[in-house]
């Protein structure tokens, strides 16, 4: 009768072990592209100055950074907190939502569709006026 036990305990933690693994063909992929920036603007409480970047976000790890690097002009690196992500519902194409306040303008999401993935930043409480600027990502690109 114990190993009728054994046995059953052990095929169901098995049974248990397969469901709830997740398995590498539902994992995100790291997000990855490029855009441009025409003025200042804030990610969070970090200062990005005009210019060429690439930007990289991996879901998958522990830490939500955004890493930016600065491609033209003297380098630079950026590593920005994102504080919440969701889905991308919609599929117009990625782009920087921003917020423009008195004090400047404030990048309030990335919307990366092509990752399914929305990353959004802090901004100022005060109300703000949005714009829009289109990011690339590679898939986009040849579009």
């Amino acid at each position: 009768m114990t190993s009728i036990r054994t046995f059953a305990f052990a095929a169901l933690l098995a049974a248990a072990t397969f469901t709830i693994a997740p398995t590498s063909a539902s994992a995100q992929q790291p997000a990855r592209g490029h855009f441009t920036l025409p003025h200042d603007v804030l990610f969070g409480n970090t200062k990005i100055p005009v210019g060429d970047y690439e930007f990289s976000y991996d879901p998958q790890n522990t830490a939500p950074f955004l890493n930016l690097s600065k491609m033209n002009g003297p380098r630079a690196r950026f590593v920005i907190l994102v504080p919440s992500t969701e889905g991308t519902p919609t599929r117009h194409g990625s782009r920087l939502v921003l917020a423009t306040s008195p004090s400047g303008s404030y990048v309030t999401a990335m919307e990366l569709p092509d990752c399914d993935l929305t990353l959004h930043f802090s901004t100022p409480s005060r109300a703000a006026e949005k714009q829009i600027a289109k990011a690339v990502t590679p898939t986009s690109a040849g579009q």
